[in-house]
């Protein structure tokens, strides 16, 4: 398959497999969120990477793209810092939600939740769906449109979580690491953004 080839079954089939796997992390009960959730983007991660393969120019990792990694992802948890604020300052049912997305990783080390963050679940999630998902939606409905359709898909999948918050949140992550794609055209930054993001928020300085 060629790098800037869009086969419209794979990635549709690849949006339905992402979708189920988003089900059984967010809303079936059993093993650890962090685990699944883990499972679930290195899943898409390696299905992605097989279907199309030859993506070495996607993987720029030089200084500036760390700097922008490091500063980007301090953006993003100020963005959620000041959205926290307003959300529940408008919303009664803000912080019980907010509470809820922590409460899944009740009884988890938080040294296992950064490791699998920062090493698994920000890399691999990238690697789905802004490389191959996001990339293919640009390839096929111009920059704008597969931005704006890849940011929907990926807020979507969290709606089996039946939590607003959450689906907002992802929804806003998305379009944020999706526009830096976009700019950049490297995922290098935007692993580093999104990992480094998740370990503080989720881990180091939670927002609960």
């Amino acid at each position: 398959m060629k790098h800037n080839e869009f086969r419209p079954m794979a990635v549709a089939l690849t949006v339905g497999l992402a979708s189920v796997l988003w089900f059984v992390t967010f809303y079936l009960s059993g093993s650890t969120f962090w685990i699944k959730i883990s499972f679930s983007a290195a899943t898409l991660a390696i299905l992605s990477l097989w279907l199309q393969p030859n993506r070495a120019d996607q993987f720029r990792f030089n200084k500036s793209a760390i700097v922008i990694g490091f500063v980007s992802a301090g953006l993003l948890y100020f963005i959620f810092f000041l959205g926290k604020g307003i959300a529940s300052a408008a919303l009664p049912f803000a912080q019980g939600q907010i509470g809820a997305i922590y409460g899944k990783g009740a009884g988890t080390s938080t040294t296992i939740i950064a490791f699998l963050l920062f090493f698994i679940t920000g890399p691999c999630e990238e690697i789905y769906w802004r490389g191959y998902l996001q990339k293919n939606l640009m390839t096929r409905y111009g920059h704008w449109q597969g931005w704006l359709l890849a940011t929907v898909i990926y807020a979507g999948v969290h709606i089996w979580s039946f939590n607003f918050m959450l689906t907002g949140a992802a929804g806003v992550a998305g379009a944020f690491w999706g526009a830096m794609f976009w700019r950049f055209k490297n995922l290098a930054p935007v692993i580093v953004s999104h990992s480094i993001w998740s370990t503080v928020i989720f881990a180091v300085f939670p927002m609960h």
